[in-house]
């Protein structure tokens, strides 16, 4: 079948390399890059930083002004929790129950299509018995987004023409600009599933009732409320027609100004005199309640976020966003200042996720552009063909091209991990093609004259094919195990187990079909076989080599652009051609060292044994976490004010937090949001901060271009950085926080709920007890060895001060009045009712209507209110109710129906995740046990957090790993039809394993690449550091097990037919079988070892975004190959080892 294929592929040379052509064009159009000529039509695969870790979780919103959480709680969100959980694929609901509106979280089952669920909530919703909700409340679902879709923050701000900030706005003008023009034309962008406002002010009519005046004119409350909707209204009257012409009659009475409501009629005295709402009431334009407020370097602004859609490409959704900006921007209003200035509003991004995009995309394009350029070097330098090395240096490219189309084919998305699948890919893509392209020129040599050049390269392509099969074939199916991970490992590793495999098979379909068609065609152009340009480097391959190497150094500069070129060549030329000349050196002494290697086995396998044991050891020994960190270039500040703070007292430790944190050298810019913006994906309390910090990168260029170092001299890490900021905006009466970053915190929080990676989850049956356990938790975590003691931070469940009205009944009656009576004038009175709302254009302001605040103000105020009764008497509230203050919750938080409460922290430098939890929980037990910790009865708490994602997958990967090794036994089997020789070829997959375990322990080692060299370190440019075991580290084992056995495949396939051909019947001949054909095979071998490790050198030496998630990925695949080239020993050893036992049987 392979023979007849690449037969096929010789005989119909332009139908596949048209094909070719046509792929290619096809996958410059879908690639993530902007490569390729502006004239192909782009339509890139969808692109973000990282996955979409979050739940499959759908939100129910629930407004029901002035209420408070106890009410939102009993009323709204219990029974509506009860009913959500029998939604089918139901995991489990989380809630939230605050001052005016409910928001629960029903968070799916893995597998559950996203819209699927939408559609069974919807139909719950739907069916809802009557009764179960009060009359005035209708629950509604939340946007088809998650938190993590939001992508685009932005303020509004006055600039003069020079782009300057003039300042000149009013915060409710501001605002009335955001909620009316910019966020409905931003809404309209493609892609785009909510535009929700935050800060500033929104306006309202406000008609402020003065009870004197109500009582002195003999009105009643309701009649001023009728008098105020029937001032509000616009009618139609059909049509009428003068001299044959049609008029639409059309009455107005949309309240406009304040002067409308002010004359509008409440009632007439006897003697005609009208009474109007001025006569008893102030009327105004004024700001409404609001619960969140946003800053910006110490000033309050106005602004807003796009939610982009669920499902929707980030990149596309922010471009499409930026173009409608540029349209609306024209027509923003502008005024003209006191100053002559004039002032235009501008949309200024203060958080716009693009940047992390490009710049992860750019530290990806940067990795597979060097590694293409290594890999050049090595094939032109170890090949001696240029022919060969200008054919292999098109597998590479193509490849890549093929994985952008099966990403686009199969919507896998590009980011950060899907990309590391083709950046640790590299190396061995081009392995089939060295193996396949260095048998091929090998028969044209041998091959005598006048056989045909067809015959010859197809004998010599059939010859290895199945050995390449073989080789992809462990790969690929080494990774199968990744597509059966479910949860946040499966979100995270399947799209790089898709691109990986689409890279490997298009290497597979590149090398088979296109390579011996490119050799056929090249030979013919051969001037002399035997031309001595193509069997040893000539002046146009060192020609070349020395370009290359240039190009390298110039693109990669691994000492840094300050260096120049000359110090950046010289390391890479030293690096490069020293590993080359050294893999040359190893070919020329092969023979030698293999000799000695078959005359003292026993003592050369002892080499082995001792790697599986210092990389057993240091497996034992390595701390876990789920995954490292991106760096997003920005930190999320999310300390807790006092729960008992207003607006004004919580604005203003915002306000302080923020100047602070902006007079740090390394921070640029902080914008911080109290409160939550308007939206349901965002049920954040008064008392929670969120700041987005802004830092300079390490490294920049000044106003001549030259690199300078932008952090302070004892600033060496953005940890550093952190601890700055903590000191500086610790303010008495507000938490500490944990290290968080805008991205990771999103999908942190939709995981567990929580605002940490790390917490407890305390559950009670009452508030009290709940309180009480939550913090005693937190005085006990403070002890934890592992625990950063001023991270730990409790909820305060019943820290908000609360004034209770409790209606005396029997007093009440003696007034005939009833508890309704009196609780909807206690509600209009102080919180306030909404009347409607009037049209202004494209403008809506609501109408509400309330006391004076003098009337309601304070206590004393309040147990003065006036309330009618129906015999026409005035009762004060005083006369029929009890007024006291209490302490109560100012969030409820529930799962499942059960009061919970969070115990949040973070974990010590030094310390993982699991290792930070496993002491906390330990800690807890022994408190428990030793009496020093007493929860109350009820009372139980869980661990929660991004950590149990590593434990999960620990246990997954308990499973998967053993299964990959397995399947890539049973290929080995399949291939040879021998356990015995499978076995021989798996050994290299052990010492691959072990290899990767000890370079991993050599980066947790202070002397380890401790050298200086150019003034720069060898440990700050291979970013030496200690490298927990993470999914990304078990990712890169993955990778190896199924590169690990190329080499042996490769040796024991010739193995086999030399033995075959020769059939040796004495020891010396078996041993001198062994050493041709270890001879015959060591070039192609080392040339697939010598890319897989050169290749591997730009990843572990990049610093951009991404590559903190490369780099655990690379490690186990570079120390694993070093050490596998052992195989090109072990292979032969074991062979001539079972075939001797033979021959002595």
């Amino acid at each position: 079948m392979l023979r007849h294929l690449i037969a096929f592929c010789l005989d119909q040379r332009l139908l596949v390399l048209t094909g070719i052509l046509i792929l290619s064009i096809w996958g410059v159009g879908v690639s993530p890059f902007s490569w390729g000529p502006s004239f192909i039509p782009r339509d890139p695969v969808p692109v973000d930083a990282i996955p979409d870790l979050g739940e499959n979780q759908q939100i129910v919103f629930t407004s029901w002004p002035g209420r408070s959480p106890q009410d939102m709680e009993d009323q709204i969100t219990y029974p509506l929790t009860t009913s959500l959980l029998g939604v089918p694929g139901v995991r489990t609901v989380r809630s939230f129950s605050m001052m005016g509106f409910s928001t629960i979280y029903v968070v799916f089952e893995e597998g559950v299509e996203f819209y699927w669920s939408r559609s069974r909530i919807l139909e719950k919703l739907n069916s809802l018995p009557s009764g179960l909700l009060p009359k005035d409340v209708s629950p509604a679902l939340g946007p088809d987004a998650t938190a993590l879709g939001q992508v685009f923050w932005y303020t509004l701000e006055g600039r003069d023409e020079e782009g300057n900030p003039t300042g000149g706005w009013d915060l409710d003008e501001l605002r009335t600009v955001q909620d009316f023009h910019v966020r409905y034309a931003l809404m309209a962008a493609d892609g785009v599933a909510e535009v929700a406002s935050v800060g500033g002010f929104r306006r309202e009519f406000q008609v402020e009732v003065d009870p004197e005046a109500m009582r002195a004119h003999g009105v009643e409350l309701s009649q001023i409320m009728r008098a105020v909707r029937s001032s509000n209204q616009e009618v139609g009257a059909r049509t009428i027609e003068v001299n044959a012409v049609e008029y639409l009659v059309r009455g107005l009475g949309w309240v406009r100004e304040v002067s409308d409501l002010e004359e509008a009629v409440v009632q007439v005295s006897q003697d005609g005199i009208p009474v109007r709402i001025k006569d008893v009431a102030l009327v105004q334009l004024g700001p409404a309640l609001r619960r969140g407020a946003l800053d910006k370097g110490g000033s309050e602004a106005v602004g807003g976020v796009v939610v982009s859609r669920f499902g929707a490409n980030p990149m596309a959704t922010i471009q499409a966003v930026k173009e409608t900006i540029q349209e609306i921007e024209s027509a923003l209003p502008r005024k003209t200042l006191e100053d002559g200035r004039v002032s235009k509003l501008k949309i200024i991004p203060f958080y716009d996720r693009s940047g992390l995009i490009n710049e992860t995309l750019d530290t990806l394009k940067r990795a597979l552009t060097e590694e293409i350029l290594v890999t050049i070097l090595v094939v032109v330098f170890m090949l001696v063909n240029l022919r060969s090395s200008f054919i292999l240096s098109l597998v590479l490219p193509l490849s890549v091209l093929c994985a952008f189309l099966g990403m686009k084919w199969t919507g896998v998305e590009a980011n950060v991990v899907a990309l590391a699948g083709i950046a640790i890919a590299i190396g061995t893509m081009v392995d089939m093609g060295i193996v396949l392209v260095e048998n091929i020129q090998r028969r044209l040599e041998e091959a005598p004259d006048g056989e045909s050049s067809i015959l010859t390269i197809t004998n010599a392509a059939t010859e290895v094919g199945s050995a390449v099969m073989t080789a992809v074939a462990t790969t690929v199916i080494g990774f199968l195990p990744v597509f059966t991970m479910t949860g946040a490992e499966g979100r995270l590793f399947k799209p790089l187990a898709f691109t990986k495999t689409y890279a490997l098979l298009g290497s597979l379909f590149i090398s088979l079909l296109l390579i011996p068609v490119l050799v056929y065609l090249l030979h013919q152009w051969k001037p002399s076989k035997k031309s001595k340009s193509d069997v040893k480097r000539g002046p146009l391959s060192w020609a070349i080599l020395i370009f290359s190497g240039l190009l390298l150094a110039q693109h990669w500069q691994p000492l840094g652009p300050a260096m120049g070129l000359l110090p950046n060549a010289v390391f890479v030329f030293s690096i490069a051609f020293g590993l080359l000349w050294a893999f040359d050196y190893f070919r020329q002494r092969y023979e030698t060292i293999l000799r000695w290697c078959l005359a003292h086995r026993l003592l050369f396998l002892f080499a082995p044994a001792l790697i599986l044991s210092a990389g057993g050891w240091v497996w034992k020994n390595s701390g876990q976490e789920f995954m490292p960190q991106l760096d997003e270039g920005s930190f999320l500040y999310m300390p807790s004010t006092m729960p008992h703070a207003g607006m004004g007292e919580s604005l203003d430790a915002l306000s302080k937090m923020d100047r602070a944190m902006e007079g740090i050298p390394e921070v640029t810019q902080v914008v911080g949001k109290i409160g939550r913006v308007e939206s349901a994906l965002d049920p954040a309390p008064l008392s929670m901060v969120e700041s987005v910090i802004h830092y300079k990168p390490e490294f920049g260029t000044d106003s001549e271009g030259n690199r300078i170092r932008q952090w302070r001299e004892h600033i060496r890490s953005k940890e550093d950085i952190w601890k700055e900021i903590q000191k500086v905006a610790e303010i008495p009466g507000s938490t500490s926080a944990p290290l968080l970053q805008p991205i990771s915190t999103r999908i942190i929080m939709l995981q567990s709920g929580m605002r940490a990676p790390m917490g407890v989850k305390v559950k009670a049956p009452d508030l009290i007890s709940l309180e009480r356990a939550a913090l005693d938790i937190e005085s006990a975590l403070r002890e934890s060895e592992g625990v950063e003691a001023n991270t730990v931070a409790a909820d305060r469940v019943v820290g908000k001060p609360y004034l209770e009205v409790s209606i005396d009944r029997e007093s009440a009656a003696r007034f005939g009045l009833n508890v309704a009576d009196i609780q909807e004038t206690l509600s209009i009175a102080v919180g306030g009712k909404a009347l409607g709302t009037t049209a202004q254009g494209r403008e809506r302001y609501p109408i509400t209507l309330r006391f004076a605040r003098e009337t309601r103000d304070s206590l004393e105020a309040i147990q003065d209110l006036h309330i009618l009764a129906p015999t026409g008497a005035h009762a004060t509230l005083e006369q029929v109710a009890s007024i006291e203050y209490v302490r109560g919750p100012q969030v409820l938080k529930t799962e499942d129906t059960f009061l919970t409460a969070y115990v949040v922290f973070d974990k010590h430098e030094g310390w993982s995740e699991v290792e930070a939890v496993e002491a906390a929980q330990e800690h807890l037990l022994l408190a428990q046990a030793n009496g020093e910790l007493l929860l109350p009865s009820g009372v139980s708490y869980v661990f929660d957090g991004s950590w149990k994602n590593q434990v999960h997958a620990q246990k997954t990967l308990s499973i998967v790993l053993p299964l990959a090794l397995l399947l890539i036994l049973m290929v080995l089997h399949l291939q040879f039809r021998s356990l015995s020789t499978s076995a021989i070829v798996f050994s290299g997959v052990l010492v691959a394993w072990a290899g990767g375990f000890i370079l991993l322990g050599l980066y947790s080692q202070a002397w380890f690449l401790d050298i200086q060299l150019f003034g720069q370190s060898l440990r700050e440019i291979f970013s030496v550091h200690p490298i927990n075991l993470s999914i990304a580290v078990w990712v890169g084992f993955l990778a190896l097990f199924g590169i690990a056995t190329d080499d042996g495949v490769v040796m024991a396939t010739y193995l086999r037919q030399t033995f075959d051909r020769e059939k040796p019947r004495t020891v010396q001949g078996i041993r001198e079988a062994v050493v041709s054909a270890g001879i015959r095979r060591v070039r192609p071998c080392l040339m697939t070892s010598a890319t897989t490790l050169l290749a591997l050198l730009p990843i572990l030496s990049s610093t951009g975004k991404g590559a903190e998630v490369m780099i655990p990925m690379a490690i186990p695949s570079f120390g694993g190959m070093a050490i596998a080239m052992m195989s090109m020993f072990l292979v032969p050893v074991l062979w001539a080892w079972r075939e001797e036992r033979k021959l002595g049987s």
